[in-house]
């Protein structure tokens, strides 16, 4: 590889869960999960944003952007991309105009955070409830590409996370005509829906700048590292056939606590990515 990838972790994977949640950012005891990835040589974390409680993720003010600067130099693990699930509770393409614009001033708010962080992908999740159709097309783009315009000015990108097949995905991605426009590819979700990796790069590999690390069975939910349906080795092959040189954040399986689940997994993803990373 020609350069080296960041290797990261999900915020959140490494600390008990918030308030039973999933995945949610840890509000009010997210500083730990710095040490917890230094640790484990991990170079950065991937901040989440949500929707619940946005007004007090860190974030979200000036105060909370400084406290995460100070955690990174401390710590030497970096922020270089943030989840904005808040998008997937308040999506671009809705019919309630209202929300629209409060969704488009919290991206603009993020990307200024990003900017003075050193965050070079914001992860937009067009999945589940806000799912993406054809017919939704041009409405979430037109809702977007000013703010995707004013990321490119501060050299940020926006990644687009979708449930659509590979050649429908493409055309979206043609429809901005931007080249800050990039991919977030979940080897998970894709596994779950069935899609073939190869055909996937095909259509957008040179687009991808993160990759979310998972297994999942077909038509399931996630599982452990090596027992669902996810072929990792094929991503693998496919990442070095592209020379990559993004992120790649373990987003993997977790239980209530998370931490050695994680280093399980950890291991596991080390054996096999070893030619990458």
């Amino acid at each position: 590889m020609s350069k080296k990838i960041d290797i990261g972790v999900m915020q959140g994977r490494l600390l008990p869960k918030y308030q039973g949640r999933y995945q949610a950012h840890p509000l009010n005891y997210w500083k730990p999960e710095f040490i917890l990835a230094k640790e484990r040589s991990l170079d950065c974390i991937e901040f989440i944003l949500d929707y619940n409680d946005v007004e007090s993720n860190p974030l979200m003010s000036k105060d909370g952007v400084q406290q995460i600067k100070e955690e990174v130099k401390k710590n030497s693990v970096k922020v270089l991309s943030v989840c904005a699930d808040y998008f997937m509770e308040s999506p671009f393409h809705q019919d309630d105009d209202y929300k629209v614009s409060r969704s488009q001033d919290i991206l603009k708010r993020l990307i200024d955070s990003s900017e003075i962080i050193g965050i070079k992908n914001i992860i937009i999740p067009c999945v589940d409830d806000s799912s993406l159709k054809p017919e939704s097309f041009d409405k979430f783009i037109i809702n977007i590409e000013k703010l995707v315009k004013y990321a490119e000015n501060k050299s940020i990108n926006i990644c687009l996370e979708t449930d659509l097949p590979p050649s429908e995905f493409k055309i979206l991605i043609d429809g901005f005509n931007n080249n800050n426009i990039k991919v977030n590819y979940d080897i998970g979700n894709s596994a779950s829906l069935g899609y073939n990796v190869k055909e996937e790069f095909k259509f957008y590999g040179n687009y991808i700048s993160d990759v979310h690390i998972k297994d999942r069975v077909l038509n399931g939910g996630s599982v452990e590292l090596g027992t669902g349906d996810a072929d990792l080795d094929a991503l693998v092959i496919e990442l070095k056939k592209i020379d990559y040189s993004g992120l790649i954040i373990l987003q993997a399986y977790r239980d209530d606590q998370g931490i050695n689940i994680f280093d399980r997994q950890y291991d596991f993803f080390v054996k096999k990515f070893k030619e990458l990373i």
